[in-house]
């Protein structure tokens, strides 16, 4: 008889551990502590051979529940249902995982045609012999997807292990499938258009690979009869630099225009709301640039999802996400009037920060040859141990611990390509010091300074410059303590 049977107390205890690991963030210490305790270890151990054990583990305790016959939901009830769903979506997702981390890779390399999937067949009887509906199946196989997606697509463009780095894997993946996968699961896996995400931080810190994270990890539905899942996630994200316009184009590259809507309107054009997929998202990069009018008429396209195109009277749905980016200072902006606060608001169902170079590698001093290794490893194809010493000593001789990278870390990948052409780079001194000497004539000029102010800004100016503390101190006769306290309190006053 159906539910009728109850798991051992050892069993129970076991299988709601992997139930916890299901819908814990795998980017959290949390979810390390999970997995440690269900596979043996160490949280601190490689993720990957970790997992493996675990996976191994947990196909072993489902076996020991019975054939394939007796390890199906429709034989317990209540908690112990409850537990084992989970344990098999476990169970089937990592079944999945190696074929679908080798799904990516061939789908990145066929562009926006959908890979056929020839183990899908399997993995959804399995799901089905396991107690799920065939609906059920059909999601939850989308959702393995869709988590190894996620994992990739931050695991791998990401990478650090800084806290602050830490914090923005574990929003990332908050973003896309929100704080607790079962409610995502239950409510909200069709319906994420109405959550836009406002990314913040300075240039070149990485809010393009960010973005691409949460546009390319959206749910995509399954289709059975084809064999492959409805469109590629090639395509189901779509950019858009609004710095690189003139405001009398931007509206056009927004909502596309009809022939002869403007003078040099030859043929009709989509723009990036019309080519944006219902399953995907659409990036605005610096959307701080963009003037009143146009943030008007954004804010009804989010708020409304229409849009209509220029020199039409058609509307057009838009069914994707939004998220955009700024490295403005939103907050000056609103205060100047310049920023909309309803626009604002409307773009900010969560708010991420990706961090500055110069921040991750105070947090943690490796992060900067873990990031040069990861940077070889992508320009060279391997692992090149030889080279990341190169690299690092190159950076070490003439830039020293304490250069700020004021380009972050776009400038750490052309500074490891400039090392490997000439074998030396000599910072981006210019970058450093021009905005800083702007400032600090405005407030002298403006009367806006004090004399502890002012020697914090010149020091800070020499520090830009120079890129070191010792330096500094030898030019303005202090020691490197009283220099370091002096860059420190400016810069978080700035920030």
């Amino acid at each position: 008889m159906a539910g009728t049977r109850k798991l051992q107390p050892s069993d129970r205890e076991f299988f709601s551990d992997v139930a916890r690991a299901v819908f814990t963030n795998p980017f959290s210490d949390e979810r390390a502590e999970i997995d440690a305790k269900i596979g043996g270890g160490s949280p601190r151990e490689d993720q990957d051979d970790r997992l493996i054990r675990i996976t191994r583990r947990v196909a072993e305790r489902i076996s020991q529940l019975g054939a394939d016959g007796d390890a199906c939901l429709n034989h317990y009830s209540g908690e112990d249902r409850d537990v084992l769903a989970f344990t098999f979506l476990f169970d089937g997702h990592h079944r999945c995982r190696d074929p679908f981390d080798k799904l990516i890779s061939e789908q990145i390399a066929a562009g926006e045609a959908a890979c056929q999937l020839p183990f899908a067949k399997d993995a959804l009887d399995l799901l089905e012999r396991r107690g799920f509906s065939p609906e059920e199946a059909l999601r939850d196989f989308g959702l393995f997807y869709q988590i190894r997606r996620g994992s990739y697509f931050i695991g791998h463009a990401l990478v650090g292990d800084s806290p602050s780095m830490k914090e923005l894997r574990l929003n990332l993946w908050n973003n896309i499938f929100t704080k607790d996968i079962r409610w995502y699961n239950r409510y909200l896996w069709n319906r994420m258009e109405d959550f836009s995400t406002l990314l913040l931080g300075e240039t070149g810190t990485g809010k393009g690979s960010a973005a691409t994270a949460i546009g390319r990890g959206g749910f995509i539905p399954f289709d059975p009869k084809r064999g492959c899942f409805e469109e590629s996630f090639t395509r189901t994200f779509v950019s858009l630099n609004l710095s690189q316009f003139p405001e009398t184009l931007i509206e056009s590259e927004l909502f596309g225009h009809e022939k002869g809507a403007f003078t040099g309107a030859v043929e009709p054009h989509q723009g990036v709301f019309a080519s944006c997929s219902p399953h995907g998202s659409i990036f605005l990069y610096e959307i701080g640039e963009v003037s009143v009018p146009v943030q008007i008429k954004l804010l009804q396209v989010v708020q409304e999802r229409v849009f209509t195109p220029v020199g039409s009277h058609e509307e057009k749905r838009f069914r994707g996400r939004v998220i955009s980016a700024t490295n403005k200072t939103l907050t000056k902006l609103r205060g100047e009037g310049l920023f909309r606060n309803d626009f604002f608001y409307r773009l900010c169902s969560d708010q991420i920060t990706v961090p500055p170079l110069r921040q991750r590698i105070a947090e943690e001093p490796r992060e900067l040859e873990l990031l040069v290794r990861h940077t070889l490893r992508r320009t060279l194809g391997e692992d090149a141990p030889e080279m990341v010493d190169l690299v690092m000593t190159a950076v070490d001789k003439v830039l020293g611990s304490d250069y700020p990278w004021p380009g972050n870390v776009r400038e750490l990948e052309q500074c490891v390509r400039r090392i490997l052409l000439k074998g030396y780079y000599e910072g981006d001194q210019e970058s450093m010091s021009t905005d800083l000497r702007r400032q600090l004539f405005n407030k002298i000029d403006t009367e806006g300074l004090d004399a502890s102010g002012l020697v914090e800004a010149y020091c800070t100016l020499l520090y830009r410059r120079h890129g070191s503390y010792e330096h500094v101190a030898r030019l303005t006769n202090h020691d490197r303590r009283t220099v370091k306290k002096y860059v420190t309190n400016w810069e978080e006053c700035a920030s």
